[in-house]
């Protein structure tokens, strides 16, 4: 009974199936198949599947369409959509009939769309890949349908490269090698296109032999990816493109020359041997020689520009006696403003001398002649100062279309240089000279103020006022203590320590760098002397007490000098002579302690170099400690019975 029950609808399906004419016929009648019908008919297949074939379908069903897409996260409509469609139904199409019973297990079949499906059947079950055969044997004039559960995905299309070519050539193996040592495996194995010119093991060995180098010597090559790289163009050239006088620019940056006669190839001196070995990311042509790229042109540095001129022979010679030619060879940037033989010519002979001979001098020349920038005349602007390697600025001015650097004239512009620019200047620039380290410096390199130099060395205050500072010195000129009652000077000098230092601390201001634009009409400044003194200003009259300044502004790096034109005389009811002259400390030079006579001092003070005070003390009995003192030298400022006194002291 149930054998008949089972017939009765084979019966049925089979006079239906004998209406059908095709293997797409079955498709678009089975209920279950809708998803692959729109997917037939979506990749354009229906008019091929409808052919005289013969074709075999393995037909996944509506279930096993809706479970790829479930998996894939993707919707029927973007299966639909995918650019591999066609691929992936052509991959369960044989272009043969393929009955059940003339399957095997272990069988494959080359599919349409070119790769293999594998069959294997256990106890009487169907599987193709990993689908099973649900039903099978649906016969159409043209084929067989099969119906599985899964849809089958095709294996990814196996590609070749120009790396797969070289690695499985056996005259290969040098270049296989140099191609890994040189780490450019990944990079063509790449999309590409590439057409690579390939020399042979013999090729490389020719090479090796012909430089008296081992192959492990040119794998090691700093340059040997330069090399490969000039054998690589980027595009695919099939010889068919090849025309004779054809240039190339390779991935090395220079261009390879192809030639062509009588049918043979030549690419350099190479000559193509085998050609057209296609690949999936370009071509690989065999070579008969290693081509070698050529020297790249070098960029002379700013250095070698001077140094190849006939006009700057001099400052080339220079350059290489302060050693700095080789400084200009370097990494720079560098903007060089360069004087010519004829600016040399104008520097005075005995300033040229003394250059040539002092080379701490004539290294701060030419550093000033030198920026740290490359700078062309199109970066120059009217007003512009750039700082040179001396530490110095120089000023551009541009005036008509003229460039000056200082007073020099650029005569020739934006010569450029690997590591920087040149530009031509027609007269020496000397640097400005350097600001003071002290306000002593200052008073000892004036040739006006040779009498308040002696005075600073007998009072002993040189090593105070060469202390960090920072202070204001009013210097009176040589006239000024010229002014002074005849005998004076001599009088002072004979008592450096009394009233002379006195009257020098009354001339500074410590604690502060007073600039004159800091001063203002009226102000009173305390000195270094304890007094204070007053400043008068009336338009550009700039008055300390009643000495006008007659020149302001010497910056020293450790305060500023002004010059005047009258000693400062001690104000008035201050008596410092009978104190000083009563006043005496000892020991002079002392190590720990310092003492004195029978002097009731109502307060002392110690400053240091720098006018700080780092002892303060009312009503000292005879005695004060300094043990606790860096050793230097050290104010003592005094006052008893309304007189005050400075005294110089040492400690060791």
């Amino acid at each position: 009974m149930l054998k008949h029950t089972l017939m009765l609808p084979l019966l049925l399906l089979g006079s239906l199936l004998s209406a059908q004419t095709t293997v797409v016929d079955v498709v678009v009648n089975s209920d279950d198949h809708t998803l692959l019908e729109a997917a037939v008919i979506e990749a354009d297949l229906a008019g091929a599947l409808s052919g005289d074939g013969p074709f075999t379908v393995f037909a996944p069903t509506d279930d096993a369409i809706t479970a790829l897409v479930t998996e894939l996260g993707i919707t029927a409509d973007d299966l639909l959509a995918l650019e591999g469609l066609a691929d992936i139904l052509t991959y369960h199409v044989v272009g043969a009939t393929a009955l059940s019973t003339d399957l095997m297990d272990g069988d494959t079949f080359t599919t349409l769309n070119g790769a293999d499906i594998s069959i294997s059947i256990m106890d009487g079950t169907v599987m193709v890949n990993n689908a099973t055969v649900t039903v099978a044997d649906i016969t159409a004039d043209n084929g067989v349908v099969h119906v599985i559960d899964v849809v089958l995905m095709p294996p990814a299309p196996a590609t070749t490269t120009v790396v797969d070519v070289i690695v499985n050539s056996e005259v290969h193996t040098l270049l296989e090698a140099a191609v890994g040592a040189a780490n450019l495996v990944e990079a063509l194995s790449g999309e590409g296109p590439f057409t690579v010119f390939a020399p042979t093991d013999d090729a490389i060995t020719a090479l090796v032999t012909e430089l008296g180098i081992t192959a492990e010597d040119l794998l090691a090559l700093e340059g040997l990816a330069d090399i490969l790289t000039y054998h690589v163009v980027g595009a695919t050239a099939l010889s068919t493109d090849l025309m004779d006088g054809d240039t190339f620019t390779t991935l090395n940056g220079a261009d390879i020359t192809i030639s062509i006669m009588d049918g043979t190839v030549m690419v350099n001196n190479a000559t193509v041997t085998v050609a057209d070995i296609t690949t999936d990311n370009g071509v690989v042509h065999v070579i008969d020689a290693v081509l070698m790229p050529p020297t790249p042109e070098v960029t002379p540095t700013v250095a070698d520009i001077i140094a190849e001129s006939a006009d700057h022979t001099v400052l080339a010679a220079v350059l290489d006696s302060a050693d700095l030619d080789v400084v200009l060879a370097g990494e720079g940037p560098f903007t060089v403003f360069a004087p010519t033989n004829a600016a040399f010519d104008a520097v005075p002979p005995m300033v040229l001398l003394d250059l040539l001979t002092d080379n701490a001098a004539l290294t701060n020349v030419l550093t000033y002649h030198v920026a740290g920038d490359s700078l062309m005349s199109t970066d120059l602007s009217d007003g512009q100062n750039i700082e040179t390697l001396f530490g110095a600025d120089v000023t551009i001015t541009i005036v008509d279309g003229n460039v000056m650097v200082n007073d020099a004239m650029v005569t020739v512009a934006d010569i450029v240089g690997a590591n920087g620019v040149v530009h031509v200047i027609d007269a020496v620039l000397l640097p400005p000279p350097p600001t003071p380290a002290t306000v002593v410096d200052i008073i000892v390199n004036s040739p006006a103020h040779n009498v308040l130099e002696a005075a600073v060395v007998a009072a002993g205050l040189v090593d105070a006022l060469s202390g960090e500072g920072p202070f204001t010195v009013f210097a009176p000129t040589d006239d000024a203590f010229a002014a002074l009652p005849e005998g004076l000077i001599d009088e002072l000098l004979a008592d450096p320590t009394g009233t002379l230092t006195d009257i020098l601390t009354y001339h500074v201001v410590a604690g502060t760098a007073a600039l004159s634009t800091d001063l203002s009409d009226g102000q009173t400044i305390a000195t270094l002397q304890g007094e204070e003194v007053t400043i008068s200003i009336d338009g550009m009259m700039v008055m300390v007490n009643d000495a006008n300044v007659v020149i302001a502004d010497l910056q020293a790096d450790n305060g500023v000098v002004h010059v005047i034109d009258v000693v400062l005389s001690l104000p008035s009811g201050v008596e410092q002579v009978d104190l000083a002259d009563l006043f005496e400390v000892y020991p002079n030079p002392t190590t720990d302690a310092l003492r004195w006579g029978n002097v009731q001092v109502d307060r002392l003070q110690v400053r240091d170099a720098a006018g700080r005070i780092v002892i303060e003390t009312t009503n000292p009995a005879g005695m004060l400690d300094l043990s606790n003192l860096d050793n230097g030298r050290y104010m003592i400022v005094i006052e008893a019975d309304g007189q005050r006194a400075v005294k110089s002291v040492i400690k060791q």
